[in-house]
């Protein structure tokens, strides 16, 4: 894989701008943009990229940095799902907390915020308490966002309970965006003026990037990940306005800079330190890119991922049509259709092989293809049969390419499968009995115990890490457990794989 980003770089970089602003304050609040940990969109589109670099960041400053995690209470009261790891945002919180503390940063407590009692929330706070960890309630800010006076009084950023600190850099995180963390940020700092301390406010920033052009893929990359945060890319006027150049922000920071200035000047009775949005942020990961070209290919490919989940979303009913329609005009922005990844059209071609050679399957189901792209560029196929899912024969197949096993030679012994499928059928009773990837994986670690070809295929899949998937419907469960912990890259067409409507595994 060509890289097109420095780690070692962004981190001098990046590091000496957090150290330069927590110098102008008593007390920093770095709001962290993004995800703190495991930032997979960053990775997918700048090669190289690590994707817990900015955990490697806060390893550095921990001496003089303690963490707050976000979380809104709305997310935990309907299960919100953290796509890459298919968790709830309330576990990875949880989970989040666990890594924090591995690594030997202090992680000071979880705010809940616009907290509307909500038993749900109630459990998570009891949860956590009783596990040790102090909990904070948060409110909807009353008088947000027109009455300045309403919003820096004790009805408003007042109301929200005072999380006490100590170190000179307190970093503000969540699982994921619109977790509250600008306004827990804020109300900290009310809190800090009224107790005669001064405190002040930057935002660590990865996308979009300020110094790269509006139109660069990589800021369209940004702007098709958040499509339903309806968030949208532009050039901050006031940056524009106060030094005379050009540089690109979002219209939530963009919208919400004038309320951020009259707010900070009534908190502190002073003027505010920054001039734009831009000035606020803490972004220096432009410097980190070493290859353009191949940051603006990958982060092509990374729209044109996203354009197929929120078809496949919309499938679902978890979006609007809206949504898909903005993702397409950011494809066509960029002169993109999905056969430009590559691993679409051939998991679109083994599906037609197989129904023109009718091995379809009876009873509903439908044939599906699937395709993964090795890391040398060969491309591996898998149909799907009475004995496996499509994602699960291409797996098995790609493994086999990489031991040099020939294809005739079977990997999972058919006893496994018969009695897998007997389970599946006549005991348990669900509706589907060929082997989902999940399963297909068990199955195989199985078969390494006897089989000498198994063992040295199972060795290889760690090989599959980062490679591009496809397939022509719709991931399944199984399929989903089983490429996640592989770690693949995988997109699908937006269609069901069987015409019932509950098929015992979803």
């Amino acid at each position: 894989m060509k890289l097109g980003f420095d780690n070692e770089k962004y981190l001098r970089e990046q590091s000496e701008e957090i150290r330069r602003r927590a110098g102008r304050f008593g007390k920093l609040y770095l709001e962290f943009g993004g995800k703190l940990m495991n930032d997979f969109h960053a990775a997918r589109c700048l090669p190289g990229y690590d994707p817990n670099v900015k955990l490697r960041l806060l390893q550095s400053l921990k001496d003089q940095a303690e963490v707050i995690l976000c979380i809104f209470a709305g997310d935990i009261e309907r299960k919100k799902m953290r796509a890459d790891f298919g968790i709830s945002y309330d576990a990875d919180a949880m989970k989040l907390i666990d890594d924090l503390r591995n690594l030997g940063l202090l992680v000071r407590g979880v705010v809940i915020t616009r907290y509307q009692e909500q038993p749900a929330v109630q459990q998570f706070r009891a949860k956590l308490e009783r596990r040790g960890v102090r909990v904070y309630y948060h409110y909807k800010t009353a008088g947000y966002p027109a009455d300045v006076d309403t919003i820096v009084s004790d009805m408003g950023y007042g109301k929200n309970e005072y999380v006490k600190t100590e170190r000179p850099i307190v970093v503000v995180t969540a699982p994921g965006p619109g977790s509250g963390k600008f306004a827990t940020c804020l109300a900290q700092i009310y809190h800090e003026y009224r107790q005669g301390n001064v405190a002040g406010y930057s935002k660590f920033e990865s996308f979009p990037v300020w110094n790269l052009p509006l139109d660069h893929p990589l800021n369209i990359a940004y702007e098709a990940a958040t499509i339903d945060l309806k968030d949208k890319n532009m050039i901050d006027p006031y940056h524009l306005e106060a030094y005379g150049k050009s540089t690109v922000n979002y219209n939530r920071d963009v919208d919400a800079f004038p309320l951020l200035v009259a707010i900070w000047q009534k908190m502190t009775k002073g003027m505010c330190p920054y001039k734009s949005p831009t000035d606020m942020g803490v972004n220096r990961i432009g410097f980190g890119i070493i290859d353009d070209e191949v940051v603006r290919n990958a982060s092509k490919q990374e729209v044109i991922r996203r354009f197929l989940r929120y078809q496949c979303l919309f499938a679902e009913g978890a979006t609007d049509r809206d949504s898909v329609e903005r993702a397409k005009q950011l494809m066509d922005s960029l002169g993109l259709k999905t056969e430009d990844r590559v691993v679409v059209e051939a998991a679109r071609r083994a599906a037609e092989e197989a129904q023109i050679a009718g091995k379809g399957k009876a009873g509903g189901t439908i044939v599906s293809g699937a395709a993964i792209q090795l890391q040398d560029g060969r491309i591996v196929t898998g149909k799907n049969s009475d004995e496996m899912h499509a994602a699960a024969a291409a797996v098995i197949n790609a493994v086999k390419t990489l031991s040099g096993i020939p294809s005739q030679i079977p990997l999972i012994g058919p006893y496994i499968i018969q009695a897998v499928s007997h389970m599946k059928q006549d005991i348990l009773k669900v509706g589907y009995t060929s082997l989902n990837l999940d399963e297909a994986l068990i199955g195989l670690a199985i078969s390494s115990a006897t089989n000498p070809a198994a063992q040295i295929a199972m060795e290889k899949l760690n090989e599959l890490r980062g490679c591009e998937v496809h397939m022509t419907h719709m991931v399944t469960p199984g399929d989903q457990a089983g490429l996640r912990r592989l770690g693949c890259r995988y997109t699908s067409d937006p269609y069901y794989a069987t015409n019932a409507l509950f098929n015992g595994e979803q």
